[in-house]
C-alpha cells in the first residue's frame, strides 16, 4: 500500500474513532445515576430502552480500559471502566458463579440463557482494567472467571444444550472463535499456561473440525468431532464470524511468528469472502448455505454492521502480514461499500442493520446487540495497524513483529 493511501484510511479510522464514535457514545451511553451503560439508542442517541445487556456492559468496560491503554492515558476512560466493571461486580453475577444475559436499569436479574458471552466479555474487561488500572488483583478476577467458562463448557450438563444430545449432538463455531479471542486479551494482563493451551485447542478444532475443504467453508455448527450434518443448521455459513475467526488467527500467527497458522488463517479468509461478498449488490451476507439450498434464517439478506468492521480490518491486516495486493484490493471494495452506507453523516455513529440494497432498515445506534464494540474496535485495530506501518523500518510481510 502506497504511504499516502496509508495516510488516507490512518485519517479516517483514526478520526472516526476520537471524533465521532467514541464521541457519540461516551456522552450518552454512561448511566451517571444507576451505574453501567445504557445501549438501547435511537438514531440521535437518545435512549428508548434502559434494560442492560450484560455483555454490552463487558465489552464497554473493556473499550474504555482498551482506550486507556492504547490511545491515551485519559483519567475519564479508565474512571468510565471502572464504573462498568463495579456495575458488573455489584449486579451481573449469579450465585453459581455465572452470570445473567441482561438486567434491569438498577441491576435486578432479568435473563439468564446457556450461553457463556457474558462470562467472556467481562473477563477481558477484567483483564484490560488490570492493565489500565494496575490493580492485579482484576487479572485474578479475570483467569478465575476464565477457568469457570473453561469449566462450564467441557462439562457435560452443566449447560443447558441447544438440542437434545440424545437425539442430535453438535457444538457451534462460536466457543472457539470467543475462547481463543478471550485467552488472546487475557494472556497481556498476564501470560498463562491455560490461555495458551486453550488457544491450542481452539486452533484444532477450527482447522480439523470447522473447516471443510469440500466446501471451501467454515461452517457454523458440526457434530462433536466435525461431523458435517446435512440439515439447514449443520449447513450454515457466518461469513463475518469467520472473517472475524480469521484475523483472530492472524493475529496469533504475528505474535507466534508462525507461517502455518497464518496459511491457515488466509485460507478461512478467503474462502469466507468469497461465500460473504454478494456480487448484485455489493456487501457481505449474512448467511449462507454451503449447498446453495435456501437458508432458514430470514434475515440470511441482509447487511449487519459488525461482518463489514471485522472484514474491513481482516483484509487490511491480511494486506500488511503477507504484502499481497488482493488484500488491499478487497480492503478498498468492502471500505468504500460500507462507509458509503454505513456511517450515519447527520447525527454520528454507524447505522447497524440495512436491506440487501445497501437501504437502511433500523435506524438504531444500538440495542441488546449492537452496541460500544466492532465499530470502535476496528477503528482503533485499523489505526493502530496503518500507525504501524507507516512507521516500520521493513516490510511487515516478515511476521518478524508483535503488538
Amino acid at each position: 500500500m502506497q504511504p499516502q493511501k496509508i495516510q488516507k484510511y490512518l485519517r479516517i479510522y483514526r478520526d472516526g474513532l476520537l471524533k465521532d464514535n467514541i464521541p457519540f457514545w461516551q456522552e450518552r451511553a454512561p448511566d451517571r445515576k444507576r451505574g453501567g451503560f445504557f445501549t438501547f439508542l435511537d438514531r440521535k442517541g437518545a435512549v428508548y430502552g434502559t434494560d442492560k445487556p450484560v455483555w454490552i456492559m463487558g465489552r464497554a468496560a473493556w473499550l474504555f480500559a482498551r482506550l486507556y491503554n492504547a490511545v491515551e492515558k485519559r483519567p475519564e476512560w479508565v474512571k468510565l471502566a471502572e464504573g462498568g466493571i463495579d456495575f458488573l461486580e455489584k449486579h451481573c453475577f449469579d450465585s453459581d458463579g455465572r452470570m445473567f444475559f441482561m438486567v434491569t436499569r438498577s441491576g435486578k436479574p432479568l435473563r439468564k440463557r446457556q450461553y457463556l458471552f457474558s462470562e467472556t466479555f467481562c473477563a477481558i474487561a477484567f483483564a484490560e482494567y488490570a492493565i489500565a488500572s494496575g490493580r492485579a488483583e482484576y487479572a485474578v478476577k479475570a483467569e478465575n472467571l476464565f477457568r469457570l467458562i473453561l469449566r462450564y463448557h467441557n462439562t457435560p450438563g452443566l449447560l443447558r444444550p441447544k438440542t437434545i444430545p440424545g437425539t442430535r449432538r453438535m457444538k457451534g463455531h462460536s466457543m472457539p472463535m470467543i475462547l481463543l479471542a478471550t485467552a488472546q486479551v487475557l494472556r497481556r494482563a498476564g501470560d498463562k499456561d491455560i490461555y495458551r493451551a486453550t488457544i491450542d485447542d481452539t486452533v484444532f478444532q477450527l482447522e480439523r473440525h470447522f473447516l471443510k475443504p469440500e466446501f471451501k467453508a467454515l461452517l457454523e455448527s458440526v457434530g462433536p468431532r466435525g461431523e458435517f450434518l446435512d440439515e439447514p443448521a449443520g449447513r450454515v455459513i457466518n461469513p463475518g464470524h469467520a472473517i472475524e475467526t480469521s484475523w483472530f488467527l492472524m493475529e496469533e500467527a504475528r505474535f507466534r511468528s508462525d507461517k502455518k497458522l497464518l496459511a491457515l488463517a488466509l485460507k478461512i479468509l478467503d474462502w469466507s469472502l468469497e461465500w460473504g461478498w454478494d456480487h448484485k449488490y455489493g456487501g457481505i451476507f449474512y448467511y449462507r448455505d454451503c449447498r446453495n439450498r435456501p437458508c432458514e434464517q430470514y434475515e440470511h439478506d441482509m447487511k449487519l454492521w459488525w461482518p463489514h468492521n471485522e472484514a474491513i480490518y481482516a483484509t487490511l491486516l491480511a494486506h500488511f502480514l503477507t504484502g499481497d495486493t488482493k488484500y488491499a484490493t478487497w480492503h478498498t471494495r468492502i471500505h468504500d461499500w460500507a462507509y458509503r452506507r454505513f456511517p450515519d453523516r447527520k447525527y454520528g455513529e454507524w447505522f447497524g442493520y440495512l436491506h440487501r440494497d445497501g437501504t437502511v432498515s433500523s435506524t438504531c445506534k444500538g440495542n441488546a446487540w449492537k452496541g460500544m464494540f466492532h465499530v470502535p474496535r476496528m477503528l482503533l485495530n485499523c489505526w493502530k495497524l496503518l500507525e504501524e506501518a507507516a512507521t516500520a523500518d521493513k516490510k511487515l510481510s516478515t511476521l518478524n513483529f508483535q503488538r
